[in-house]
C-alpha cells in the first residue's frame, strides 16, 4: 500500500464486506437520444413523426430539430387544456369503436389517420377512428381544433363516475399507459391502480387551462 495516500480501512466483519456488494446502484444518467448530452428527469421530447417513436431531448436539440424544415421530428408541447363544455354522448362514444371506457385520440399525419389507444395491463393498444365520427366529434366540440397533430391528444376518462376529458401532450398520455402497467393486478385492476388513475387526471385537471375560446392549431 502507498503509505503516501492512505485509503479508508477494509470493513472488519464479514457482514460488513458483504453489505457493501448490496448497496443500491445509482440510477443511470438520463441523455439526449439526439446529442448525448446529460438532461434532468423532467425534460424535453421530440416525436419522429415517420417512426411514431418518442425521442428524450435536451432544450436546444428540442429547440434545433422541431424547428427543422423537414419536420423529421415535431416538439412535444406542455400545455394542458380543460374540455369544460365537452359534449360526448354514450352514442357517439360507440361510434369512435374503443371497448373500454379509457382512451386518448390524436390525429396522425404519416398515414393521415386518427388514432384511438386505450391502455391495458400489457401496454398500449390501438385503433383507427372512424372519420367520420372524429369529424362529427368535433362539430360538436370545436374546442379540439386546437389540437397540434401528432403530439397533442383527447384523453377521455369515462370510468366509473368520472367525466374527464382533456387536451394533453402525448407524453402524458404513455405515462398514463405506463402507470396502468405497473400498477394494474387481477382482472379488475385492484384499488392501487384507479387510486393512481385518479390522482392522476386530478393533477393534470389542476394543471389545465379552458380550452374555450383558444385559435385552432
Amino acid at each position: 500500500m502507498d503509505r503516501l495516500h492512505p485509503t479508508a480501512a477494509a470493513p472488519s466483519t464479514p457482514f460488513a464486506r458483504l453489505k457493501q456488494f448490496t448497496r443500491p446502484k445509482a440510477a443511470p444518467e438520463e441523455k439526449c437520444e439526439l446529442c448525448g448530452a446529460a438532461i434532468p428527469a423532467e425534460h424535453q421530447h421530440l416525436m419522429e413523426l415517420a417512426k411514431r417513436k418518442m425521442h428524450c431531448a435536451c432544450d436546444a436539440c428540442a429547440i434545433l430539430f422541431s424547428a427543422d424544415a423537414t419536420m423529421r421530428y415535431r416538439r412535444v408541447p406542455h400545455r394542458v387544456w380543460s374540455l369544460d363544455s365537452f359534449e360526448l354522448s354514450d352514442a357517439t362514444w360507440d361510434s369512435l369503436h374503443v371497448p373500454i371506457n379509457l382512451a386518448f385520440f390524436f390525429r396522425n399525419t404519416a398515414d393521415e389517420t386518427v388514432l384511438a389507444i386505450y391502455p391495458s395491463p400489457a401496454g398500449a393498444t390501438e385503433s383507427q377512428v372512424p372519420l367520420d365520427a372524429w369529424n362529427d366529434l368535433i362539430v360538436v366540440n370545436p374546442e379540439l381544433g386546437i389540437m397540434q397533430n401528432d403530439v397533442e391528444a383527447l384523453l377521455v376518462n369515462r370510468v366509473g363516475k368520472r367525466r374527464d376529458s382533456l387536451i394533453v401532450p402525448i407524453d402524458q398520455c404513455y405515462r398514463l399507459v405506463g402507470i396502468i402497467r405497473t400498477h394494474w393486478r387481477g382482472l379488475s385492476g385492484g384499488t392501487d391502480v384507479w387510486r393512481e388513475v385518479n390522482q392522476f387526471f386530478d393533477q393534470l385537471n389542476r394543471l389545465a387551462s379552458p380550452a374555450k375560446g383558444m385559435p385552432r392549431a
